[in-house]
């Protein structure tokens, strides 16, 4: 994973806009192009803290020094596995370089974070005897990193109980390689941690770091703390981060996955149409989300009866029974029925005949490893000819692009999700791609099934298009 300067900026400008209080913007010592970033946020004069990591180096702190940043994450292996195995030191050297760096550290002005890497494995009283010398030294605060995530949460709290008293603030660095980050930063927090680290989505080295989204929530709904953080724009701020990094995040993700607040078996749905509580923990817009009701081989009735008012449709009791069998049908076949197939299903069982405003003529992609992919379009809008062209990252990017140019004028039309399946194997497979569209506050799904990729997309970009289209 890699960011430009400017989308480092852009993240930290939106960690900062919800109330994030320290923001660690790189490593200094890394590289030029790393310290670029690091300045790139820091000219951005937020109110967060900008930090940056360094090892018990004075080099990667003159580095930091040169970025301007507010703080240092002075990062000590503490464990005598780091301390022998990777350093090949011994514990009084590296108490030593510890204290010299610290001192360094504030002789520039910098505030010091002394961390504790692998501390979990460390023999706790070096590790209570470094942090007191650290103190000393300087450092205004501490941490704790359990760098391979092997905490507990009851020995989480025990820890913390007893390093809360060594006269700085300390904090929790939880990694996730037993599924226990989260778990042990809020026993951190209750037995008196004064901050967590934590990453947007989880993203990090391994299995990744504890996610914010799951500690603000925790703290705010669980045990009623204010964490200061503006939880409606949790799932805002996620988005942001998947979309620069490229990484996704699980649909099935807690707060931020994609059915997180989705719900198709019928008796779900029943329930959530008669109070949103009976399974739902929080509500959606609480993180700035919104409630989705898919459809599928567990739908009930009730859930197609929701979707259809939705959708402004009425049907009569026969005719929901027709369209709940059809239904039924497409989900025994292992399909999602989208938004798009339920407006198809409905229309033929209440004899509505919708002609497509949009209609494809002509495509044309161009792509290879010495050329920009571009693509070219010629659709019928309306009885209108139209043609467009478009590039992208690929050719399905272009594709999809030019065919947003090409509907400018007639629906301001925006791709939120895209996602690709391969339903048959071998290299000439059946791909199904499903969408997920917005235009002025409404939402559609939308599928596309070909053994050509490019063609499956436009297929399901345009059914889309002609369903959000008035």
């Amino acid at each position: 994973m890699s960011l430009s300067p400017d989308e480092k900026a852009w993240i930290a400008r939106k960690l900062d806009s919800i109330g994030i209080a320290v923001i660690e913007a790189g490593s200094a010592i890394t590289s030029e192009g790393e310290r670029d970033s690091i300045r790139a946020v820091v000219r951005e004069n937020l109110d967060a803290e900008i930090c940056s990591y360094c090892r018990i180096r004075e080099i990667d702190v003159e580095m930091a020094v040169s970025c301007d940043v507010d703080s240092i994450h002075l990062v000590v292996p503490v464990s005598d596995l780091h301390i022998e195995k990777k350093l090949k030191k011994d514990r009084e050297t590296v108490r030593n370089e510890t204290i010299s760096v610290c001192e360094f550290a504030k002789d520039h002005g910098l505030i010091v974070e002394l961390s504790g890497e692998d501390a979990s494995r460390a023999d706790i009283d070096f590790l209570r005897s470094l942090y007191a010398d650290g103190i000393d030294a300087g450092a205004d605060r501490l941490c704790f990193c359990d760098t391979v995530g092997i905490l507990t949460p009851e020995r989480t709290a025990t820890i913390f109980e007893e390093l809360t008293g060594l006269g700085a603030p300390i904090s929790i660095h939880c990694h996730d390689d037993f599924g226990l980050a989260t778990s042990n930063t809020v026993a951190a927090i209750l037995a008196g941690a004064a901050q967590a680290h934590v990453t947007v989505n989880g993203i990090g080295e391994r299995a990744g770091n504890t996610p914010l989204e799951e500690v603000v929530m925790v703290m705010e709904s669980l045990y009623h703390i204010d964490t200061k953080i503006d939880c409606k724009e949790l799932y805002t701020t996620s988005r942001l981060v998947s979309r620069l990094t490229g990484i996704p995040v699980a649909p099935n993700k807690s707060i931020i996955g994609g059915n997180a607040f989705t719900h198709e078996a019928g008796i779900h749905v029943h329930g959530i149409l008669a109070d949103t509580s009976t399974y739902e923990p929080i509500t959606p817009e609480t993180v700035g989300r919104e409630r989705r009701i898919v459809l599928g081989k567990h739908t009930g009735r009730a859930s197609i009866d929701a979707a259809l008012r939705e959708l402004g449709i009425t049907a009569a009791d026969e005719q929901l029974s027709d369209i709940f069998t059809r239904v039924k049908e497409l989900g025994d076949k292992g399909m999602q029925v989208t938004d798009a197939d339920l407006q198809a299903i409905t229309e033929t069982v209440l004899g509505i005949s919708k002609k497509a405003k949009v209609t494809l003529e002509e495509l044309t992609v161009v792509a290879g490893n010495r050329v920009t992919p571009t693509a070219s379009v010629k659709l019928i809008v309306d009885g209108k000819d139209v043609v467009e062209a478009g590039i992208g990252t690929g050719p399905v990017d272009a594709a999809i692009n030019a065919l947003k140019k090409a509907i400018a004028n007639t629906q301001d039309v925006g791709l939120e999700e895209y996602h690709v399946d391969s339903i048959t194997g071998g290299t000439d497979a059946l791909v199904e791609v499903l969408v997920k569209m917005r235009s002025d506050g409404k939402v559609i799904t939308a599928r596309g099934a070909r053994t050509d990729i490019i063609m499956a997309s436009v297929e399901a970009v345009l059914e889309g298009i002609n369903r959000l289209i008035e």
